[in-house]
């Protein structure tokens, strides 16, 4: 009974949901948002300012100085592939900007939601199914965001990428991604991810891995036929495939500057 209780209740916080958002940043009179091909300028800079070398952000200072962090939010609530498709003609601009506009996102969410300690617990349901955002003009909640719109796209190479501004997420780059360069900035960020101790790591006979093997595993498995042979493609030591596998647990606190 209390279980049945329980998924109730959970099934009504989920259909109270869609009736929360997260508004759109107040811009100052100055400012305007342009429908023209995408600009990370802003982005850019945002990452540039606030998040240091090992991918953590400065989230106090960030709050106080936020000019850029909304104005690029607030062209990702009105323009996204999805109602200006000119402005996206490839796939790698379409992924780019997905991309961007997933970290930035979390980034203002977790801004929104009063920079918590942590994502842990009933927060992670908070944080990712409810408080909707917009992309296009698309209300959309990160967990959907992600699931049904950037995965879909099939590079598994996103999950190096995508940033929920916790501490097993990626390192967060100081540099937005671009359509004309993603394929080389997924390959470097693929790359760095596997050569940090606390995503990949041998001991003896034990392979331990990021639980973001463990999260997404399909979409690893449709590149390759197995978690080694998918890493072994950005590796120069390459594993063996008969090391039984384990998944480091997921630290959901906020990636913070100290």
């Amino acid at each position: 009974m209390k279980t049945w209780v329980c998924l109730v209740c959970f099934s009504v916080l989920l259909g109270l949901s869609g009736c929360a958002s997260v508004p759109r940043p107040n811009l100052a009179t100055t400012d305007t948002v342009s429908v023209a091909a995408p600009s990370y300028a802003a982005w850019n800079r945002v990452l540039q300012k606030f998040v240091d070398d090992q991918g953590r952000v400065n989230f106090a200072a960030l709050a106080q100085d936020r000019t850029d962090l909304d104005q690029f939010v607030s062209y990702i609530y009105d323009v996204g592939p999805n109602n200006q498709p000119q402005l996206f003609p490839a796939r790698a601009d379409v992924l780019a900007y997905h991309i961007n506009a997933y970290n930035a996102l979390a980034m203002y969410k977790v801004l929104a939601t009063g920079i918590p300690d942590t994502l842990a617990g009933a927060k992670k349901i908070s944080f990712f199914a409810f408080g909707k955002v917009q992309v296009g003009g698309q209300p959309i909640s990160l967990y959907d965001y992600e699931n049904k719109v950037i995965r879909p796209l099939g590079d598994a190479r996103v999950h190096m990428a995508l940033n929920c501004m916790s501490v097993s997420c990626p390192r967060l780059p100081k540099t937005a991604f671009v359509g004309a360069l993603l394929a080389q900035q997924l390959q470097q960020e693929t790359e760095s991810f596997l050569s940090e101790a606390r995503n990949l790591s041998v001991d003896g006979q034990r392979l331990l891995l990021s639980e973001i093997f463990k999260l997404y595993l399909d979409d690893f498995l449709r590149e390759a036929p197995s978690l080694p042979a998918w890493i072994n493609r950005y590796r120069k030591a390459p594993l063996p495939d008969h090391l039984a596998i384990e998944f480091t647990p997921y630290n959901w606190a906020i990636n913070r500057q100290p």
